[in-house]
This record gives structure tokens, sequence and C-alpha cells, in this order.
């Protein structure tokens, strides 16, 4: 899932993409890269970034999902928590709902994925709200709630992905241990995407700034394979589908010779 953020003040590459040619264009590079998701956002979703209307955030990425329809057949996200804008992206030609509030904040957007059928990306915060203190059981407790109203909508669950939030007021230690422990979200049942690109721990991590960050991003996306995670959502395409095939080769060999022993 490549990132493709129309919006001037995005942490990574806030102003690079503003237009509707050169958004299109670095999504087409990120196909062309092996993204098989094009993740379209139109509001910085970064610690105490401005809000945008709703109108604002329309306007910034309805264009961008009809000219890369035009030119692709690859899978488009909408990267929102407002039920509006998911409505009319999915109208414009978006495929996948993407809220970073996994439907807490404006629960309507689980009874248009159900109507529409889309897929609908369910992701945990823990902004604006009291977290517990153990990691995982903070996801439990927050993912359980999105999966009842997803459900309560009448989405069909293999329409849906789970993610863990990386970054979303959590600090570098619990992003290192939620990345340690990332094989216990294997029990809620549902595909896990991870969402670490050039986040703030990884600076923390690697004493970089968030441009310098692919590399650092690229070994979270081998360690997240090796766990489980299904969908990488990140900047750099190329980089991370190198490490990722390297990992899956692994995976395969190791799958081979477990086989092997059992027979």
């Amino acid at each position: 899932m490549a990132i493709v953020n129309v919006t001037p003040d995005s942490f990574s590459d806030g102003g690079s993409y503003g237009s509707v040619d050169a958004a299109v264009a670095h999504a087409l590079r990120a196909v062309d890269d092996g993204a098989s998701i094009i993740d379209i956002g139109g509001e910085s979703t970064k610690p105490g970034a401005d809000a945008v209307s709703p109108e604002e955030e329309q306007a910034r990425v309805l264009p961008v999902i009809e000219a890369l329809r035009d030119k692709s057949q690859v899978l488009i996200s909408i990267d929102t928590y407002r039920a509006e804008t998911a409505r009319v992206a999915l109208s414009a030609g978006a495929h996948i709902i993407n809220d970073v509030f996994g439907l807490q904040k404006e629960p309507e957007i689980a009874d248009i994925a159900a109507a529409t059928r889309a897929g609908l990306c369910v992701m945990h915060t823990g902004r604006d709200r009291d977290k517990v203190d153990d990691v995982i059981a903070d996801q439990f407790l927050f993912l359980e709630r999105s999966l009842e109203i997803a459900a309560f909508a009448g989405v069909e669950r293999d329409r849906i992905v789970l993610d863990p939030g990386f970054g979303f007021a959590k600090d570098t230690t619990e992003n290192v241990e939620l990345m340690a422990r990332f094989t216990e979200l294997e029990r809620l049942g549902l595909p896990l995407l991870a969402g670490t690109s050039r986040k703030r721990f990884i600076g923390a991590l690697t004493g970089r700034e968030a441009p310098q960050r692919d590399a650092g991003t690229a070994a979270t996306s081998v360690l997240l394979r090796l766990q489980g995670a299904a969908i990488f959502r990140v900047h750099d395409v190329a980089i991370n589908r190198d490490a990722l095939a390297v990992a899956d080769a692994m995976l395969e060999a190791r799958d081979a010779f477990d086989r092997k022993g059992t027979a």
C-alpha cells in the first residue's frame, strides 16, 4: 500500500504532491515499483496537525482518485475518518476505506462500507481516549469495539483489515513492544496491516529525520512480515518490496523444511 498524501503538511512528504498531476505521477511510479494499493489522503494525521474542512479534504482527494482511475486499475484506498468523504471517494472510484479512528469517530463509515461492499481498514488509535497500560490489551479493547460497530452495520468480515496504528499516541517503547508482540494480534482472526513508514519511533531508534527513514522502515517491514503482517503501508515501495522479497523467500524455505520434517 503506497502512501499518496495530497496535503501541504504531512510529516514526511507534505507539499510534495499538492497538484493532481504530481500526485497521480507519484502513484503511478509506486505501481511500477510494485504497489497493489494506493492510499490517498487529504488531511495530515501527524500529531498537532491542523484539521481541514470536509470540503477541503474532498477537493484535494477526489480529482486525484478520478484521474488515477482513468490511468490505472490499481486498487485505491481513501484515507479518511469522515463518512461523507468516504462516500464520495467511493463514488469517484475508490475501493477501500482506511479509517484512522477505527469507525469510532464517525461510525456511519461502517454503514457506507456495508452498503457498497468496499474494503475496510480499521485502525487502532490511542488519540482522544484513555488507554490501558498493556499495549496488546489496549489493541483488543479498541479493535473489538470497532469490529462490533462493523458487524452491527453488516460489514462482511472478509472485507476487513486491521491496523494496530503504529505511532498513533504511542511512544517509542510502546511501538517496539507492539512489534515484539505482533503475533498476539492474530487472535483477532483478520489480516493485519503494518503502517510504520518513516514514523517518529524509527527516527528515535536510528537518529534519522523522516525522509531518511526508509531503511529503518524496511527493517520493520521484515520483522512484521515474519510475524504475520499481510499489508505494508509505505512511502518508498521499492525498498520495502525488496526487503519483503527476502523475508518471503526465507519463510517459504522454512515452510518447506517444516513440511519435509513432518513427511
